[in-house]
């Protein structure tokens, strides 16, 4: 079993079954000399999880668990690679590994279920989004949140600039043959060469709003933001008919902005939506709360969770709770330990809305609408 670096989630690694699982979350570091002690502590944890396994889990197959992780650990090219923070989860079956944009909280653990809060914090919709980078001859696509963003990788077959996309379709109204000599021909204007080149541009224009949406836009229901000069916005926006292009872009030439330069200006347009969002998702669990549809209480939660009946669920970011859930009755059972070996309430609850597909919302501390950890809205 070899470990994959992935950026999809919920990765399919989430649905299986048959303990134990690893989870293993790690800060991290871009550039050295702070990346050097990395590997370091990676080693650590790697033989904490030794340890547990050993300890709770004596007749597991230890060495085709843990394969993956050494490898990882002896990888000089991995290490030279990371990003604030890594979090790899491992099955019997398969190893998945991501470097995430935001630092993490430590934790090694080899449980029942795999530990997926802080993958939800990173990858939760609330504040994802795409970009797109466009001008009159090419454009490239973007995706993040609000730790940042990279470049998606189009198909190798995949349309990239105007020549491509029109070939042999160039509008030519404005070209006459007036003349030839030999194998020449000479050519002389007839109309406005400026109007048909424009006209290219828009046929080039449909390509890309049609090829944005259908791939990408449709599929994930992420807002786009519109990154191109600003007399490009006004042609791009009256033909396109993509629902999640945003009225508000960023008016300069995606090329002409550094990373951060562009990072800055997109998360200034995503982040009062993504404020509105989480304060509706608030007021929609003090309203379901008021009428009797909504609860803190770790009991209700966990009997609705069972049920299916979790339409919508806010769970504290960085907060554990000590025990365990029953997936089958959804009986509690509180640990007055903190290692995270004897489980975590607030995890089991998270993984059993989401398997659900309830909508899962990790919020801090200080915009958390109970202090007991979670707040679920009931169906």
């Amino acid at each position: 079993m070899r470990y994959e670096i992935v950026n999809e989630f919920p990765h399919h690694i989430i649905y299986e079954s048959g303990a134990p699982f690893i989870s293993l979350y790690q800060p991290t570091h871009r550039h050295s000399p702070e990346n050097k002690q990395d590997p370091i502590v990676f080693k650590r944890l790697l033989r904490q999880l030794e340890g547990a396994l050993k300890e709770a889990y004596p007749e597991t197959d230890r060495d085709t668990l843990l394969k993956p992780l050494q490898e990882i650990e002896k990888d000089k090219e991995f290490w030279r690679t990371t990003s604030e923070g890594l979090a790899i989860l491992v099955s019997a079956t398969q190893c998945v590994v991501y470097k995430i944009p935001r630092p993490v909280k430590e934790l090694a653990v080899a449980a029942e279920r795999l530990h997926i809060n802080p993958l939800i914090r990173v990858y939760q919709s609330a504040d994802q989004y795409q970009v797109l980078g466009l001008n009159k001859n090419t454009f490239c696509l973007y995706e993040g949140n609000r730790y940042g963003f990279k470049e998606i990788v189009l198909p190798a077959d995949a349309l990239r600039t105007k020549e491509e996309v029109l070939g042999d379709h160039r509008t030519e109204a404005y070209l006459s043959k007036a003349g030839s000599t030999g194998n020449s021909a000479k050519f002389f204007g007839q109309g406005a060469k400026k109007d048909e080149i424009d006209k290219d541009t828009e046929k080039f224009f449909r390509y890309v709003d049609k090829y944005v949406y259908e791939n990408y836009s449709k599929p994930s229901g992420k807002p786009l933001i519109l990154t191109a000069l600003k007399e490009h916005h006004g042609i791009f926006k009256k033909l396109s008919s993509n629902p999640y292009l945003m009225e508000e872009g960023i008016g300069s030439a995606f090329d002409s902005l550094e990373e951060k330069q562009l990072r800055e200006k997109v998360w200034a347009i995503i982040e009062p939506i993504y404020l509105e969002k989480t304060k509706k998702l608030t007021e929609t669990y003090a309203s379901a709360k008021a009428n009797g549809s909504g609860s803190p209480h770790l009991e209700e939660v966990a009997q609705a969770a069972v049920e299916n009946r979790i339409a919508a669920m806010l769970i504290e970011d960085g907060r554990t709770i000590p025990g365990r859930v029953d997936q089958a009755t959804g009986e509690i059972t509180v640990t007055d330990t903190r290692e995270e070996q004897y489980g975590d309430i607030l995890g089991d609850l998270t993984e059993m809305a989401f398997k659900k597909k309830a909508n899962v919302v990790v919020l801090p501390k200080e915009r958390m609408p109970s202090k007991t950890g979670v707040a679920a809205v009931l169906r």
